[in-house]
């Protein structure tokens, strides 16, 4: 059950006065920086700035409590904002809670069930894929708010959005482009030696300050949202009927395996930076139970946040007690100067995302895998035009199917199903000690070999190869010694092709099955069938046994 352990209690162990000095300031520090994120993308998200705040809090402390990453920083992040926003014009707020209370659950389920190794194995061009697409979504919804643009309603279609834009050009806001351009140029390029103050804060702070003193004409939090409020809200349970699952149950397995993938991918990332080793399906239940209760509250999806947690490193952090930390730090903010949120102009925030947008967009990697295989740059596209255009949902429901289908793909192109009792078959493995042209097969048997996976993808090729046969011999031996994995359909191409020899009156005999592909014929009651005299362990107790047949001392 290690592995179900939150790293917490394990840190904890010969835990000193001196990291925790380490892990109190990098804390403090990754909850400034966490700030006017959390509230940024609470607005991207089409919520409320301060739901982007209490899921900071509350998902922030789970994580880095339950979670199974020494320094895992949780929270709202830029991939969630399309699939917030969407589920929020959608179907509400009630119905963005229902939707997050459920990927809570399906996370917790996930982790218990141990499939955190799994999603680690997410297709990299779908995962590029979507989220370049998310950055370019991200991009594309703050140029109102860069630009001060006098509009009322904005489109959520694409390309409707950015037709409505070039009809409002001619109403951009000066003191808004000025704003959010020092902000983005400010937090792109501010210097590695000052990283203990964030850039994003200090062009937070320089833009309050001077739109109140210089009384700049432009949008603010307080404006569009009104005063943020300096409390915390109580836990309230939605209704949840059978109706609203059936309608959620798509944007929740989303939201589940979005979560599952940006977390697990931003851990193995923390490991690299700290040498560490996570615990996968550890993360995945901090995830879901970090979710559940951020929707009790009020609060958006969450899940672990590179950008901080690379943060958190930075500074220091090397224990879950610096997550907590940044997650108290916030609640402090809320507490004692959360009013004051409500003078950040809109503008500012715009110019923090664009850089967030930028940082997610992964250009390098689309170019470099655009330029690779036609498969994966095909599974790049197209769940990129689908992210943009259709629906994430949409994109990773398509972007998966294609997955599976280039991966079967591959794999049958490494499976080989050959008759090789013609010596003429096995020149390239002469150097093989076990190769069938060091042995004398006896006249009227045939040897064939599998090589690879074989499963429903390779299955139709032993079929051909099967049928490829003229003649009938009077025994036929399959060599199965470099068949590592065989499912349901391989067992079925094989039972096939013996039910058809039986009938033809030759006998059937495998050699050198390995214990996972034994252990499915097993189940599925093929070696009683069969007769397990017949299934022997390499090719010599084969030919030995085929000589018994051909000699009548063995029916």
């Amino acid at each position: 059950m290690e592995s179900l352990k939150p790293k917490l209690f394990s840190t904890l162990k010969n835990y000193s006065g001196k990291q925790f000095s380490a892990d109190l300031l990098s804390g403090i520090i990754v909850g400034i920086v966490a700030l006017p994120l959390a509230i940024a993308f609470g607005i991207a998200s089409g919520v409320a700035p301060e739901k982007g705040i209490y899921t900071a809090i509350i998902a922030g402390f789970i994580i880095s409590f339950l979670g199974g990453s020494k320094v895992q920083i949780g929270g709202p992040t830029g991939a969630f904002v399309v699939i917030v926003y969407g589920i929020v014009q959608k179907y509400g707020l009630e119905g963005l809670t229902i939707a997050t209370l459920m990927a809570g659950v399906i996370l917790i389920i996930m982790g218990f069930a141990r499939l955190g190794s799994v999603i680690k194995f997410i297709p990299y061009p779908l995962v590029v894929g979507f989220t370049t697409g998310i950055a370019l979504i991200i991009f594309s919804s703050q140029i109102k708010d860069f630009f001060g643009l006098q509009m009322e309603n904005v489109p959520s279609n694409f390309f409707m959005k950015w037709r409505d834009y070039v009809w409002h050009f001619n109403k951009i806001n000066l003191s808004a482009v000025v704003i959010g351009g020092i902000t983005t140029v400010m937090v792109f390029a501010w210097p590695v030696k000052w990283s203990r103050v964030p850039g994003s804060l200090v062009a937070l702070v320089l833009s309050v300050v001077a739109v109140k003193y210089f009384d700049l004409p432009v949008e603010t939090i307080g404006k569009k949202f009104g005063e943020i409020k300096s409390s915390f809200p109580g836990i309230s349970m939605p209704s949840i009927s059978l109706e609203s699952f059936e309608m959620l149950i798509r944007p929740a397995f989303t939201i589940a395996l979005l979560g599952g993938i940006e977390s697990l991918l931003s851990a193995i990332v923390a490991d690299g930076m700290i040498g560490g080793n996570h615990r996968s399906n550890m993360e995945l239940i901090a995830q879901g139970t970090a979710n559940v209760f951020s929707a009790l509250f009020g609060g958006i999806p969450a899940t672990g946040a590179i950008a901080r947690t690379a943060t958190n490193v930075k500074n220091g952090g090397r224990t879950p007690v610096a997550g907590i930390v940044h997650a108290f730090v916030l609640l402090l903010i809320v507490l004692f100067v959360g009013q004051y949120a409500s003078m950040i102009p809109m503008a500012c925030l715009a110019g923090i995302l664009v850089v967030v947008a930028y940082n997610m967009s992964e250009w390098h990697s689309f170019i470099s895998i655009l330029k690779s295989q036609r498969g994966d740059a095909a599974i790049l596209l197209i769940t990129f035009i689908l992210t943009v255009v259709v629906d994430l949902t949409v994109a990773i429901e398509i972007g998966m199917i294609l997955a599976a289908f280039q991966f079967m793909r591959r794999m049958a192109q490494v499976s080989h199903v050959n008759i090789v009792t013609d010596t003429s078959e096995e020149q390239a493995d002469e150097d093989d000690p076990r190769a069938i042209v060091n042995y004398k097969v006896p006249k009227g048997v045939e040897v064939f070999e599998i090589k690879g996976p074989f499963f429903f993808g390779a299955a139709y090729k032993f079929k051909e190869a099967m049928q490829r046969t003229q003649k009938r011999p009077k025994i036929l031996i399959i060599r199965m010694r470099s068949v590592p994995v065989i499912d349901t359909t391989g067992v079925k191409a094989i039972k096939e092709v013996y039910n058809q020899s039986k009938h033809a009156g030759t006998k059937f005999i495998i050699s050198g099955m390995q214990p996972e592909p034994y252990e499915v014929f097993e189940k599925s009651g093929f070696i009683d069938e069969m007769g397990r005299e017949n299934i022997v362990g390499n090719i010599e107790a084969a030919l030995v046994r085929a000589n018994e047949i051909l000699s009548g001392s063995s029916r």
